[in-house]
């Protein structure tokens, strides 16, 4: 992208700075952000910060591409307030696509999830079956049905991208997220003070961990080709916590074991596995991940070293 008009809605937040901040060197940026999970330190002073909800009227949608990532984004935001979580998640999403349509612009790439793929241990691809056990996931499923509807009725592009287990470290915006962040980030925090980091269960969960810098250049790429339909961001490769405990360790230079508690989260609805499979989005873009799990627990750790 060069030259363009640019919202992205969340864009104070973890995922949303970084994307702004990159899109910023060769666009004109505005950032939408409530001030939730986001705040406008995570941005650089070339993106302009609009301190709004999504839910609101004047939005300034009046650009050539909207990056609509704002959202409340865990199982517990939603459990904890059902009608608000569908308000934010849904009526934002549905209140910044008709804004955005009314002002011309026609393409947009949007914030899914890959949790609706269950616990999956194989790549997950875009066609599987999925279901829908938490209001988080109800949410984004809604999106995408609804990016559907705008695309058959008003023939504008949605490109709806279901990332994995995203991460950066708290050297990045990701630290304003707190308990929110991901377990890379919280472990690396922990145990680089001398603290045990605290695993759910027996830890020996995994996750398809993608790095910032690759699903920032997933959404760029998703507007370059103005993509329609959903697409995984993630690696296809996954970790298990107690592996991720122990490649800290050695990067920290620490030898801390972890604290092993019980999950609180229903085992019925936990995502136990997650592994995404990203050959659609290679076969239509070129992208692939390029930051190996070595290298981003790395960077992780290189603020504390």
């Amino acid at each position: 992208m060069d030259g363009q008009r640019v919202l992205v809605t969340g864009g104070g937040g973890f995922i949303g700075s970084n994307l702004a901040n990159t899109l910023a060197v060769d666009n004109d940026v505005i950032v939408v952000d409530d001030g939730y999970l986001g705040t406008p330190e995570n941005v650089d002073d070339a993106v302009e910060y609009v301190e709004r909800s999504v839910v609101e009227d004047d939005l300034p949608t009046d650009v050539d591409v909207v990056f609509h990532l704002a959202a409340l984004s865990s199982y517990a935001m939603h459990e904890d307030n059902p009608t608000h979580g569908a308000r934010v998640n849904v009526e934002g999403f549905v209140n910044t696509v008709e804004q955005a349509r009314d002002d011309g612009c026609d393409t947009i790439v949007y914030a899914s999830t890959s949790s609706i793929y269950g616990s999956q241990t194989e790549p997950s691809p875009e066609d599987m079956d999925v279901t829908v056990n938490t209001g988080y996931e109800a949410s984004k499923m809604a999106r995408e049905t609804y990016a559907e509807y705008f695309h058959n009725h008003y023939d504008i592009s949605l490109a709806g991208m279901r990332f994995f287990s995203v991460y950066q470290g708290y050297g990045g915006a990701e630290e304003h997220k707190g308990e929110y962040a991901n377990v890379i980030a919280q472990f690396a925090d922990d145990m680089a003070t001398g603290e045990a980091p605290v695993l759910y269960g027996d830890g020996t969960q995994t996750r398809d961990f993608t790095h910032v810098e690759d699903i920032v250049r997933g959404l760029e790429q998703a507007a370059d080709h103005e993509l329609h339909g959903i697409y995984n961001l993630g690696t296809g490769e996954a970790y298990d916590f107690l592996t991720v405990v122990d490649m800290l360790n050695d990067e920290l230079g620490t030898d801390i074991d972890p604290e092993f508690v019980e999950n609180p989260i229903p085992d019925d609805v936990y995502v136990h596995d997650t592994c995404g499979d990203y050959g659609k989005m290679h076969a239509t873009t070129g992208w692939e991940p390029q930051i190996s799990f070595e290298e981003g627990i790395q960077r992780v750790c290189e603020p504390y070293n």
